[in-house]
């Protein structure tokens, strides 16, 4: 009777299956835990997109920020963004005839 070192190709399967497993419960755990906080998450996350959003506009008009070399190369984002952003905050439309909307 030989045996491989490790316990051979049987105790290959059985690993594989205990991980696959482990996987399988880590991914549950993630789903159930984002569902109980996914409005919580997604919330927050708009909040810093938009106050992001306020100091590239302020940038954009003249206003000194103090990250403004790191931002500079996200304005083009920022125009592209600027319709939704400001339905968001409740106005219909933004900027002068010809602007933005």
């Amino acid at each position: 009777m030989s045996r491989e070192p490790g316990g051979g190709a049987g105790h290959r399967s059985w690993v594989t299956r205990v991980r696959a497993g482990w996987h399988a419960v880590e991914r549950f755990y993630d789903a159930w835990f984002e569902s109980k906080w996914r409005h919580a998450v997604r919330r927050e996350a708009q909040t810093q997109s938009d106050t992001f959003r306020a100091l590239l506009f302020l940038q954009s008009l003249g206003v000194d920020d103090p990250a403004s070399y790191e931002t500079l190369d996200v304005i083009p984002y920022l125009v592209a963004d600027l319709h939704a952003w400001h339905q968001r905050m409740g106005r219909e439309e933004f900027g002068a005839p010809g602007g933005c909307c």
